[in-house]
């Protein structure tokens, strides 16, 4: 079988054949999934949102299903329904599209409340009651979902609570003009997504996902962790700070970056290298904040100046059990 690193090296050089100076959100998109996460991507269009989750579920050969939300959509529309069979006589279950391996949820603000709550008991249960019955989702899951941070017509603003089922949330941005370049020499003839293969099987994730688990992470790291996601309930700006599923979002993020780089501990640098995208989206600035323009990034990054990481530890000299 083999090692997280290994399987993260795959996955990244698969998915840089299409998403083209971007390392740092493949990065943080394998994150997600080897942490067996959900990811909120909040960006404008055009910015190769949906080919990095396409990318990413034909690099592991899984089932990909892509929600096109919209203000009509119900929740049947994704749970999946109960259909009549005259031949059978019989109502006979036919499943959503929440029911795959990896799920892009386009323009998610668009969906009204009651589907988002749907998803949400699939994003935090990794279950669907339709009809009744509960049905359990196959493993691995990944909800991977977009919005437009610029338009808020005809949207439906995601409640605290969904955003806190997104283990991280990032943008993707602009390329540079040189990775533009290349952008347009690449998709000249053909796009670039149609050669990409499977690299990783889904048991091998699976087994990746469970070996991130076992990263043994010292109690000072630990405790660096929850001193990071306090400071924010404390922070003059923030009215609402992370809570503790904030706290393991971190931790489990920073186990799954350790084991990328190919290392069986976790350092302080790999809880504050996703600092931002773990608990940006969990945090709720005051009024005086929003008017004065001050960002939960801006808290965030103030807040990793001032709490003092952990020098001097040997990191790996326990281990987890």
């Amino acid at each position: 079988m083999p090692t997280v690193a290994e399987i993260a090296k795959r996955l990244s050089d698969n998915i840089e054949q299409v998403i083209v100076g971007k390392q740092d959100a493949v990065r943080v998109a394998i994150v997600a999934l080897l942490a067996d996460g959900h990811l909120l991507i909040d960006d404008v269009p055009g910015v190769a949102k949906t080919m990095l989750a396409r990318s990413l579920s034909l690099s592991l050969g899984a089932t990909f299903r892509r929600i096109q939300c919209t203000p009509d959509l119900l929740p049947s529309d994704i749970t999946g329904l109960s259909i009549f069979n005259q031949k059978t006589g019989e109502f006979e279950f036919s499943p959503g599209p929440v029911m795959s391996n990896i799920v892009l949820v386009d323009e998610i603000n668009r969906a009204p409340p009651r589907t988002q709550s749907a998803l949400l008991e699939a994003m935090a249960e990794r279950q669907v009651t339709a009809d009744g019955v509960t049905r359990t989702l196959a493993r691995p899951f990944c909800v991977i979902a977009t919005q437009n941070p610029i338009e808020y017509e005809g949207t439906f603003p995601l409640p605290e609570a969904q955003l806190d089922r997104f283990l991280l949330r990032m943008t993707i941005g602009y390329p540079d003009a040189t990775a533009e370049s290349e952008i347009l020499l690449r998709l000249q003839l053909s796009h670039p997504v149609e050669k990409v293969q499977q690299v990783v099987a889904t048991d091998e994730l699976l087994a990746a996902q469970h070996q991130v688990r076992q990263i043994f992470v010292h109690e000072k790291v630990r405790d660096y962790v929850v001193r990071l996601v306090q400071a924010t309930r404390s922070h003059p700006d923030v009215a609402l700070g992370a809570s503790p599923r904030g706290s393991l979002a971190l931790l489990r993020s920073a186990q799954a970056q350790a084991a990328s780089d190919g290392i069986s501990f976790v350092l302080p640098d790999h809880a504050k290298a996703l600092l931002l995208p773990a608990l940006a989206h969990r945090l709720i600035l005051t009024p005086e904040a929003g008017l004065g323009g001050r960002t939960a990034r801006g808290a965030l990054a103030q807040i990793s100046q001032q709490v003092e990481a952990p020098v001097g530890e040997a990191y790996a000299s326990e281990q987890s059990g």
